[in-house]
Parts: C-alpha cells; structure tokens; sequence
C-alpha cells in the first residue's frame, strides 16, 4: 500500500496536493493574526451610549449632560484613553417619552460595543428603561433623574449608578431650608409622575418629622395649562409657601398663573431642580423680579468646591464650545458636572476592571477608592450597597439672577 496516500510518507518525493495545503496552512498563520488583530485591535474606541431629551422642552437639560460628557471623553482621550482605546459618544434623543427611552436602551444595549449608557433628566423615562437594563446588564449612569426608586430598583445585581441628587433626601433637604426661613404651612404642588410621588413621600416625611404636615397638596400632569383653581385652594388653605416639584413647562404655567394674581397674595416657591434645563429663565425673566424664587441645586461654577478642576473644566468647555463667553455661558451646570464626573468614574472601572465587559465594569464600579472630582472628592463614589454617589452635604439652594444661576444658600 503507498503509504504517500495517508501524508506520512518521511521521505520520497511529496505529491503536489499536499505542496498545496502545506502553502494554505502557511498563508493562514500569517495573515489570520492580523485579521484578529483588526477585529479586536486596542485603537477601536469604547462606545458610551446617551440616551437623555435632546429635541422636546428640556432639550437644554439633555445638551448640558452631552457636553459635560465630551468634555470628559475629550480629557481622557488626550490622556491617552482607557486601556489603549479612545472613548467616543454615541447619542439617542428619547424625546421625553419613556416608550422611546426603552427603544433607545434596547437597541444601544445590543449593541456589544456599548459599555455603558449615560441617563437624562426624567425619572419617569427612566423608570420605564429599568427592566430593559437590567435585561441586557449594562451600567446605567445617571447624571440626572432623581427618582429614589431608580437606583433602589430590587434588581441584583444593580447595574444602576447616580451621580445626582436623590429625591429622599432632597425631599428633607427643602423642608429644612422652608424651615430654617420661617415657614410652617407649605403646600405641595406635584407633578402626577413617579417622581412626582417619590417627592410627596420624602416631603411628607421629612414634615413628619417636625410635627408638620401639608396644609395642601395639589398634582398636576405633564402639559397643564391651567394652575388658577390650585393656586386658590392652596391660598384658602392658608399656606406661607409653596414647594413645587415639577419641569420647566409646567413651572410657565405655574408662574403665570401666579403672575395673574395679586402681587400681595403670591406666595414664596421653594422648587426642585426640574424647572432648569429648558427656556424658563428666559421665559419667565420679568416675572422672576417679582416672584420669591429659589430651587435646589447641586454643584455652582460661581462657587465651586474646587476651583481649580472647575477652571480646568471651564477651559476645556470653552474650546469644545467656543460660543461659551463665560461660566454664566455654562447652562444647566449641574447636568454637565454630574456627567463630567460620571464619564470619569466609568473610565476608572473600565481600568480597573481591565476589560469592557459590562458585568465586571459594574463590579469595579463599586470598587473605585477613591476619584478627585468636579463636584466633589469620591471616597468611595459607591459601594455594594450604595449607588448614589452624592449626599445631602452635597446640595444648595440657588436663585436666577438676570438669567444666571447662581448660588444661594445650602440651608440657611
């Protein structure tokens, strides 16, 4: 039997069919390696998702959020990346509606080159996305929404991590405040939302605590256009204030319904932040001369914890967006912090994670020590059973003056 006919032939001539796979095994070592390297080469950039309102009423809000993420990718980036790779955004507008908040999850969480995605402003839309994350397991990182119930979801693992305020403890934080100004009869004036209902517990408990309680509360849906018949239950109930929960579009509405009452009869308004990230300072600039306004706030470029990372950021802010004049220039401040100081939490994880996949980039999450931030230091920024990474310590209040937020007191 010719033993050639099994390719084990140790000698002899060699038949030229096996000449010929001898020089495809040869060609396939050599170029194979490179066309792994090309499908999983160092230089391709790790995606960050963002799916926050860029087009509806509180685009403004969502635009604050993106640029504070670019300004961050933009730094690290040129810091060499995040293990040899470049960061890039990749952006989704929900629209401020959670069915399209879900669509834009789902189709960003399959793609598997998204590590994380970075949140809007609407507890409610993000509310809707909390099964869809939790799902696929990728990290949600939110700069914004404040729903209490957002981070504490009962999902476990939670993928779910807040660089914001959160509505338990913003809920006691503008109780002290009305307190500490003398007021003992507020009234309650709530979006019909999650986190309008998430605000009204924090508030009465926080009343509760004090032997108070709302003379009033009053809900509202989103788009209301009509505030006249609340405002008299609310004055007949015999409030001194009103706290108001709620975003820009309503606050218009709210404010003008005020406005057309008596100047003796309004009332002071202690508000949440929600009446930022839209038009409603420009909108509502005459009337704000005559309205007792303040509202909660997080981090000020007017007065910052530290200044020289905010001048940092400010420089970097200003060449990315060269229409920025000034700090007054920076809008919705908090958005764009919160997200700056996000972005860079994730690049930690990922480092210290040595890999983009999403279930070891949300355990190292929790492992970060410690990160010298824009709107504070970091230590830890979470832990296993914290996903918030700010406190009550971190929060203001602040007032618009001449468009401008500026900085107002942290309770006084």
């Amino acid at each position: 039997m010719d033993q050639r006919l099994y390719g084990v032939v140790l000698s002899g001539p060699r038949p030229v069919i096996r000449w010929y796979w001898w020089w495809v095994l040869c060609l396939f070592c050599l170029f194979a390696p490179l066309s792994i390297a090309a499908s999983e080469s160092p230089a391709d950039p790790i995606i960050i998702g963002l799916n926050a309102d860029l087009s509806s009423q509180d685009a403004q809000a969502g635009e604050s959020i993106r640029r504070g993420a670019l300004v961050a990718i933009d730094e690290i980036n040129l810091a060499g990346g995040v293990l040899g790779r470049p960061l890039t955004l990749e952006v989704y507008d929900h629209r401020r509606n959670p069915a399209r908040g879900v669509y834009n999850t789902r189709a960003l969480a399959e793609d598997d080159n998204v590590v994380a995605i970075l949140g809007g402003k609407h507890t409610p839309v993000v509310f809707a996305e909390l099964d869809t994350i939790h799902e696929y397991g990728i990290p949600y990182l939110i700069p914004w929404a404040a729903g209490t119930q957002l981070v504490d979801n009962n999902h476990h693992p939670n993928f779910v991590f807040r660089v914001s305020v959160r509505d338990e403890l913003a809920g006691r934080f503008l109780m002290q405040y009305a307190l500490a100004q003398g007021y003992r009869r507020p009234a309650l004036m709530l979006e019909q939302t999650g986190w309008g209902r998430s605000n009204e517990l924090a508030l009465v408990m926080a009343l509760r605590g004090q032997g108070l309680a709302p003379v009033r509360t009053e809900w509202f849906n989103w788009g209301e256009q009509y505030f006249s018949s609340a405002l008299e239950r609310i004055h007949a109930a015999g409030a001194d204030t009103i706290i108001f929960v709620g975003n820009s579009p309503d606050a218009v509405q709210f404010i003008r319904a005020m406005q057309a009452r008596p100047e003796e009869s309004n009332l002071p308004i202690i508000s949440h932040w929600g009446i930022v990230g839209s038009d409603f300072e420009r909108l509502m600039q005459d009337a704000l001369h005559h309205i007792n306004l303040s509202f909660l706030q997080t981090f000020s470029f007017f007065d910052p914890p530290f200044p020289d990372r905010a001048e940092a950021f400010v420089a970097r802010y200003q060449r990315l967006f060269p229409d920025t004049r000034g700090i007054e220039d920076i809008f919705a401040p908090t958005g764009a912090a919160h997200a700056y100081d996000l972005i860079h939490l994730l690049a930690r994880a990922i480092t210290l994670a040595g890999t983009t996949e999403r279930a070891q980039v949300r355990d190292a999450l929790e492992r970060i020590e410690y990160h010298a931030g824009l709107v504070r230091d970091y230590a830890p920024p979470f832990t296993p059973s914290r996903h918030d990474a700010l406190d009550i310590t971190d929060f203001r209040m602040a007032r618009f003056v001449d468009g401008v937020i500026m900085p107002h007191a942290r309770c006084d």
